[in-house]
C-alpha cells in the first residue's frame, strides 16, 4: 500500500477518492492528526493515479470531481468532517511564533481595558528619554499595543493572514527576524514624528506585506504570494492616512518604515549569489 496524497481539507480528499472510484481504481482514506491520508492498494496503478492527482491538485474545483461524488452516489466515507473547525484551520496555517504574538496581543489588549492605556503604555511604550534607553523591551513593546477592538482585529488578521506563511514556509526564525527589525524600525520612524504616544503592530504588517509581496514578484518558487490588489489597496490606504480621510489616528510614519524595511529585506533575500568563476 502507497499512499499518494495529505489533505488539511476532507472534502477535497473525498471528491479525488470519488474521482478515482469512476475509473475502478479505489483508494483508501485515514486520519491523521488534522490531515487526511490517501492510500493505494494497488501498487501497479501508481502511475496513473500520480498523473490524476497532479491534474486534480492544479484543479481541485473543476466540475468533473463534483460529478464523480454524484456519481458514485455513497454516503458512506471514512473522513470525520466534525472534528474540522475554524479554530483548527486558524491553528494549521499559522506557526508557533504567529500564534504567541496573537496571544500576547490580546492579553495586552486586556490590561489596557482593566488599568487603562495610560498605565499600559507607562510600562511598554517607547523609551521616553535616556533614563529609558536600557529598558531593552521598551524598543519593541509599542508593536503589541492597540486602542480599540477595530485597531487589534485588523492587525491581528493581516499579521495572520501575511505571517502564518512567511512561519510555515520560511521558518520561525525568517518571521521573528522580519518582526524584530520592522518593530524597532518603525516604531523609531514614528517616534521621530509623533513622539512616543503610539502603538499597534501595523508597522510590523506593513513590513510583512512588502516582503510577501516582492519575495512572490522575484522568487515565486518560494510559495509566498501577494495579489497586487491587495497591495495596491495597502499602498493606497497608507497614502489616504496622510491626508486623514477617515478621521483616524493612523501612524503614518510606522506603515512608511515598515514596508520600505520589508521591501529591502525581500530584496536581500531573493538576490541570486553570482557563480564563482574558477
Amino acid at each position: 500500500m502507497i499512499r499518494v496524497l495529505s489533505l488539511s481539507n476532507p472534502r477535497m480528499a473525498q471528491a479525488f477518492v470519488d474521482y478515482m472510484a469512476t475509473h475502478d481504481t479505489p483508494l483508501q482514506v485515514k486520519h491523521e492528526g488534522q490531515e487526511v491520508q490517501i492510500w493505494l492498494e494497488d501498487d501497479s496503478k501508481l502511475d496513473f493515479v500520480e498523473a490524476e492527482l497532479a491534474m486534480f491538485i492544479k484543479d481541485p474545483l473543476n466540475p468533473r470531481y463534483q460529478a464523480a461524488s454524484w456519481h458514485t452516489g455513497s454516503t458512506q466515507t471514512k473522513l470525520n468532517y466534525e472534528h474540522y473547525s475554524y479554530w483548527q484551520r486558524i491553528r494549521s496555517q499559522a506557526g508557533p511564533l504567529t500564534m504567541a504574538v496573537i496571544f500576547i496581543c490580546i492579553a495586552v489588549f486586556i490590561l489596557q481595558q482593566i488599568y487603562g492605556d495610560q498605565t499600559v503604555m507607562a510600562w511598554l511604550s517607547w523609551p521616553a528619554d535616556r533614563s529609558q534607553y536600557f529598558e531593552l523591551w521598551r524598543w519593541f513593546t509599542p508593536a503589541f499595543l492597540h486602542f480599540s477592538l477595530l485597531h487589534i482585529l485588523f492587525n491581528l488578521m493581516w499579521w495572520w493572514y501575511l505571517g502564518g506563511p512567511v512561519e510555515k514556509l520560511l521558518g520561525s526564525g525568517k518571521l521573528f527576524t522580519i518582526a524584530l527589525i520592522s518593530a524597532l524600525l518603525s516604531g523609531w520612524g514614528q517616534s521621530i514624528f509623533s513622539g512616543i504616544l503610539f502603538g499597534g503592530l501595523s508597522g510590523v504588517v506593513y513590513a510583512l506585506m512588502g516582503y510577501v509581496w516582492l519575495t512572490g514578484e522575484l522568487k515565486p518558487e518560494k510559495g509566498l504570494a501577494l495579489p497586487r490588489g491587495l497591495m495596491i489597496f495597502s499602498v493606497a490606504w497608507l497614502v489616504l492616512g496622510y491626508f486623514n480621510v477617515m478621521g483616524l489616528a493612523i501612524a503614518n510614519a510606522a506603515h512608511v518604515f515598515g514596508l520600505v524595511v520589508g521591501l529591502i529585506m525581500a530584496f536581500c533575500d531573493t538576490r541570486t549569489p553570482r557563480e564563482k568563476r574558477t
